[in-house]
């Protein structure tokens, strides 16, 4: 099976976020597959362009890799994010006229026009496109206030039901996000939830590691952790996590809020904790790392953290950091409600703290953080998880399957 597989945000291994379509693509290549991925330059991708060129091609542990010379940041303005996402659909629509012949075009967003080159690429080599929505576009940019002009909306909103009528199958991050698709009108049996991966093999050190780690942090190797790593963004609101940090504080000076993560929120994070007392007391932020730097981190955590707005479309989210911390065999932490926090409370694997309620979510972590026998089961479930219901190789596997049906169903036609 020939797979073209568009991803504007496409990260190799020396990048610092997800792997999700790496790891998915090696599963592929690994099962005899061919995968061509047309990406950007993002700012956490691990790759570049060589100097003065426009685009490139790389192979990427037996990926063919097609890079656009279009960048993108977590610090952009609006205006020139908008412009990035214009600029890599017209690329991504030349570049997927040039590549081998593909059986089906598999196209995951955000953001929302992945989907132009995705049904152009479809349309233009008559094959099967696939379409995989991890965050609900346009619900979540609305719900966040980041798209308001009406126009934009209509749009937006019209490309989204294009893309779901268009699409062979739709590919969903979470049960909600399915929910969130069936409702826009596409038939349930549609759509697959295949939501992100727990990667083991990455994750799961010895104890040693994360005892090593800590050991080299002085002082603060010697209390416990709660461990963020990743984007300070509008939608993760981590300056939450300040405010928790303030409370927890007089309850508990002994935690450690660390942060690991980049991202247009990380200095006004910073100041708020600053402004409260609390940099380098009780929050303390540190630089992002690459992914294959991250597990010693992780092992050194008590708990690790997942946040984000107290928002309906963000309980439907499927971040990276939840599945981590499964494959790592660390308690998890998060402040919204939805599938995760059901996940939590049905398998004990960590905690769903109240996001409203700023003093009993502190006494409820500060109260885990003292239990050790609480620490314990918590972690022996969330590897169960990582293990289990979220192993990579499982839900690669399931996308192969789907990937496969949609280009028998498209030969049957």
């Amino acid at each position: 099976m020939q797979v073209l597989y568009l991803h504007q945000y496409f990260v190799a291994r020396s990048g610092t976020a997800g792997w999700r379509s790496y790891e998915f693509s090696r599963y592929l290549v690994r099962k005899g597959h061919t995968v061509t991925v047309v990406s950007g330059c993002s700012e956490w991708s691990g790759l570049t362009l060589p100097a003065g060129q426009k685009r490139t091609v790389l192979s990427v542990d037996g990926i063919e890799v097609r890079l656009l010379g279009v960048p993108y940041s977590q610090r952009m303005s609006m205006r020139r994010r908008l412009g990035a996402f214009a600029g890599f659909m017209l690329g991504a629509c030349r570049d997927s006229g040039r590549v081998p012949r593909p059986d089906v075009v598999f196209a995951t967003s955000t953001p929302l026009t992945i989907a132009v080159p995705g049904m152009w690429a479809a349309w233009r080599w008559h094959c099967p496109f696939v379409f995989e929505v991890r965050d609900l576009w346009p619900a979540a940019p609305i719900e966040l206030g980041v798209l308001k002009n009406p126009l934009l909306i209509a749009a937006a909103r019209a490309l989204e039901r294009l893309a779901y009528r268009r699409a062979a199958h739709v590919v969903a991050l979470s049960p909600g996000m399915k929910d969130g698709i069936v409702a826009a009108g596409v038939p349930a049996e549609k759509v697959t939830v295949i939501p992100n991966a727990s990667d083991v093999e990455l994750f799961r050190v010895p104890p040693e590691v994360g005892a090593k780690f800590r050991a080299e942090q002085g002082d603060l190797g010697r209390r416990p952790w709660l461990v963020y790593t990743g984007t300070f963004g509008r939608v993760n609101r981590v300056d939450w996590v300040v405010r928790l940090a303030e409370h927890v504080a007089r309850l508990a000076p002994e935690v450690a809020f660390v942060f690991y993560g980049s991202g247009s929120e990380r200095e006004p994070t910073a100041a708020l904790a600053r402004e409260r007392g609390l940099l380098d007391r009780t929050v303390f932020f540190r630089d992002p790392l690459p992914r294959v730097e991250l597990p010693k981190v992780l092992s050194a955590a008590t708990v690790l953290s997942s946040f984000a707005q107290d928002l309906p479309v963000m309980r439907t989210n499927s971040a990276n950091k939840f599945f981590d911390a499964f494959a790592a065999g660390k308690p998890v932490v998060i402040n919204y409600g939805g599938w995760q926090a059901q996940i939590l409370e049905r398998e004990g694997a960590g905690l769903a703290l109240p996001h409203a309620d700023l003093e009993g979510a502190a006494r409820r972590l500060v109260a885990a953080l003292r239990d050790l026998d609480w620490l314990a089961r918590a972690a022996a479930a969330s590897a169960r998880l990582g293990d289990t219901e979220f192993n990579r190789a499982r839900l690669a596997a399931k996308l192969e399957e789907v990937l496969q049906r949609a280009v028998a169903a498209g030969r049957g036609n």
